[in-house]
């Protein structure tokens, strides 16, 4: 097994875009805390995140190895370059490495165990969603949309408490995931009906599925102005990307309003929507300055 397999199974783009959550949460309810703290919270809060969000992007690629031999062949397992004892192995260590660098993160800020708790389940309904909850479709996206965004009360919860706006940001973040989960349905709908995963593409057809994936996204539009109404620490760096955030995810929404949508179209709102998940963790960020 090579490193740069190793790196790409565990989706570094995706982790790192996941730990902004973390640092989102952190800094939205820093009030009184030390620079140095701070710092060491940001830290060790992003690398537990990283290593328990690449066991869960492992474990769904071992499961996952019948349907990527079709959908992506050019996968670490199913093109060969990692055999699935090493990625089970690989598994174990993020897993076990993030849960116990949370453990020592709580120990260190004098923390009770609630953190470790969010970290260890976080990194648990990753196997939970890989086993079972992929294949019952609908449902498995809400497990994921939720889980990505955990960062976000994780990193609260490592200054001692959850503000209204946190859950907004939460909101916002999960909702966004859940449409590009259904969108992400439609476009391998191929795959997935030969193994049986029971997506709302599959369930209800790919346009009724497009209509929920653009109920998601309104939704996550409606949950991104509503921290302007809240006491966010900069309400005015926050409004500015905001707006531009709003403005790309209606592209998509725009988009999804289109009847019989080609795999080219489902994939390009697919890419879009990825990108306005960035740009509203960036708004997040800006809220803190």
């Amino acid at each position: 097994m090579k490193f740069k397999d190793a790196l790409k199974i565990c989706r570094p783009i995706n982790d790192i875009m996941g730990g902004l959550t973390v640092i989102i949460g952190i800094l939205n309810t820093r009030t009184g805390v030390p620079l140095d703290l701070l710092v060491l919270n940001i830290i060790l809060g992003m690398i537990t995140y990283f290593f328990l969000a690449a066991s869960g992007m492992i474990i769904n690629d071992i499961y996952d190895i019948e349907i990527d031999k079709i959908n992506r062949p050019d996968r670490p397992i199913p093109s060969g370059r990692i055999s699935l004892e090493q990625a089970k192995k690989l598994f174990i260590g993020t897993y076990a490495l993030g849960s116990a660098l949370s453990l020592v993160h709580g120990i260190i800020f004098l923390q009770n165990i609630t953190n470790f708790i969010i970290a260890t389940f976080f990194g648990f309904i990753g196997w939970v969603y890989a086993k079972w909850g992929k294949k019952s479709g609908f449902f498995g996206n809400i497990i994921v949309s939720l889980s990505f965004s955990i960062g976000l009360i994780y990193g609260a919860v490592l200054n001692g408490y959850i503000p209204i706006f946190i859950l907004y940001f939460y909101f916002t973040a999960s909702f966004l995931l859940l449409s590009r989960e259904i969108i992400k349905g439609c476009e391998d709908v191929e795959g997935d009906k030969k193994f049986g995963v029971k997506t709302l593409a599959i369930k209800i057809g790919i346009k009724n599925a497009t209509v929920c994936s653009l109920i998601a996204a309104l939704l996550a539009i409606i949950f991104f102005i509503l921290p302007m109404f809240t006491n966010i620490i900069n309400p005015l760096f926050f409004l500015i990307p905001m707006i531009g955030g709003v403005i790309l995810v209606s592209i998509p929404v725009v988009l999804m309003l289109k009847t019989d949508l080609e795999k080219k179209e489902l994939s390009l709102i697919s890419k879009l929507l990825k990108i306005s998940m960035l740009v509203g963790l960036i708004a997040f960020i800006f809220a803190s300055i």
